[in-house]
Parts: C-alpha cells; structure tokens; sequence
C-alpha cells in the first residue's frame, strides 16, 4: 500500500511500468494505491489477435468510427463507470497526467455519434501497458482492441501487456505467461525505438481484417 501522505507522480508510475508492476486500488473509493507483480501474466500476441467470424462481420459492415486520443477522459471515466472498478480518484489523476505527457493513449469506437467502446494503456518504448476497457454497444470492446492491436504492430511495438487473463481476452487470443517470461519480453520491448504516433491510425475495418488474415 501507498503511504496516504506520499502523492504518486507520473514518472514514478512510469518507472513502475518499465519495472513490470503497475497501480491499482481495492474500489472507487479507496484512496490507497497497491502495487501488482502477477505470477502469471496476462499478453496479447499481436501477431496472433483473433478475430471470430461474427466480429469479422461486424468489421465488415463498417457501421463504427474510429480515433485515437479524441477523447482520453470519456473512456477513462467509462472504465470506471461499473458497480466495481479499481480506478479511483488518485488513478484517475495519474493517468490523465500521463496522457498530458503523451505517455497514456486511448482508442475509441464510435456509433451514431456516441462513444461505444475503448481501450486505454500506457505506451512505453515497443511495450503498450493495457489498464481497461470498456462496452456500450455490441463488441464495442473487441472492435476496440482489434484497431489498438492492428495498430501497435504497424509502429513497431512487441508486447500487449493486459495484466491478467480472462476468458473475454482469451478468446481474442490472449495468453498466459510466467513473470520471468514476461519480465525477459518486457526489457527485450523497451529497448525498441517504437512510438504509437510513427503510423497514422488505419481507420478502415477492411484493411485491419486483410492484415489480420495475413499475419494469423
């Protein structure tokens, strides 16, 4: 736990993150930070991100928008708009500043106008750090991550961190690994010269589907 009289700061949290730990809080309204170094942790092959028939459907359609950082506060707040969430005020304040400093990026789906759907992390060297994500329309979320994942491999980035596993992710191809395994591709990943702004986002579903067939 955090001393409740030392205040976190940005950089402090991105020393964390390229030290393979990462903040959370027990809810909402705790105001005390932990930190996290899971035995077995949660990764999203980027070459390997599945897209199941019905998703690719959706894809085709191509009834949704898509944009990067158009706006970091709405789904940051939509994360945290659940009965339980780890995201508290002091996490909230973290990663605004950080998206502030061009470190924290989000991804969001639009339909009709309104956010449906998004994905935050942190962006650090070829690593991005997935904190959550959220749904307010059919496969909001999965269309989120399919455009972050396609995304992160056109600029050069290696490791998907999503820090746990759970059956969503897994069916999208995410995998487990041990933290020595995922420590050893955490500082092969920072030492990559990447950056999620050297390729302008592909905001064509038809184009992320054709590069996902060819690298699955």
């Amino acid at each position: 736990m955090t001393d409740p009289t030392f205040q976190l700061t940005p950089e402090l949290l991105l020393k964390a993150y390229a030290a393979g730990i990462f903040p959370m809080s027990e809810n909402r309204d705790d105001p005390e930070v932990f930190w996290v170094d899971p035995r077995r942790r949660g990764v999203l092959p980027l070459d390997g991100f599945h897209i199941s028939r019905s998703l690719a459907r959706r894809m085709r359609k191509a009834d949704y928008r898509v944009t990067m950082d158009a706006d970091f506060a709405g789904v940051l707040s939509a994360c945290a708009d659940r009965n339980e969430t780890w995201i508290n005020a002091e996490i909230y304040r973290l990663y605004m500043a950080l998206h502030h400093m061009g470190q924290a990026h989000s991804l969001e789906i639009w339909h009709n106008g309104a956010l449906a759907g998004g994905v935050y992390g942190v962006a650090l060297g070829g690593a991005f750090f997935g904190e959550s994500m959220f749904s307010r329309h059919t496969d909001g979320s999965k269309l989120a991550l399919a455009h972050l994942t396609d995304h992160l491999l056109c600029c050069g980035f290696s490791l998907f961190d999503t820090q746990f596993i759970t059956p969503h992710l897994a069916s999208l191809g995410a995998v487990e690994i041990s933290r020595s395994e995922y420590h050893a591709r955490l500082r092969e990943a920072l030492e990559l010269p990447a950056s999620i702004t050297a390729q302008t986002l592909c905001t064509s579903p038809h184009s992320v589907l054709q590069r996902n067939t060819q690298t699955s």
